[in-house]
Formats: structure tokens, sequence, C-alpha cells
């Protein structure tokens, strides 16, 4: 099934050539700042379990928020910038 077929905006579909579809900039946009401890979880593809060594051991960064605990969405660019640092100083020092 295309995916196009079914993405909407403003009541239209895409392939009905709509010139107000949503721009990759506003879709981005649209993605939460915050995320819970599962959702960040789910982007890096590891368990909740993995996730919670990884902010107790200061990898991973996060906020409080009233009662509970968020993750900046940035901090798990800045987090897999320093995986891939680390990968990249390894090589070269092989």
């Amino acid at each position: 099934m295309n995916v196009a077929a079914v993405s909407t905006y403003q009541g239209r579909t895409a392939e009905q050539g709509s010139s107000e579809r949503m721009s990759v900039t506003e879709a981005t946009s649209a993605a939460p700042l915050l995320l819970t401890v599962e959702q960040a979880a789910k982007r890096l593809g590891i368990g909740r379990t993995t996730f919670y060594a990884l902010m107790t051991a200061g990898e991973i960064e996060s906020v409080p928020l009233g009662r509970l605990r968020r993750i900046p969405a940035e901090c798990l660019t800045e987090y897999i910038d320093r995986l891939r640092t680390t990968a990249r100083e390894g090589r070269q020092a092989a």
C-alpha cells in the first residue's frame, strides 16, 4: 500500500496533488521534545531496563517534570554522537 495514498493534510490526500502538503520540517517539529523512558528506549532500539541503566550511569540525561522523569529528544542524538565518536577513535587506535 502506498503511504502517500493514506497520508492526509487538511482533508486532502497527498495523491490529489495538494499544494498544502506538510513539509519535512513541519513533520519533524511535530515530534515531542520530551520523551518518556519507554519512547526513548524504543527510539534507540533497546529495552527499558537498559535505558534506565544508561540514565543511572549518566550516559543519557533526563529531566524532572513534576513527579515524572523525561528525556529531552536532543539527548538521544548527543548519546549517539558520543557512541560514534568513541567507535571512530577505537578504530583509529587499532
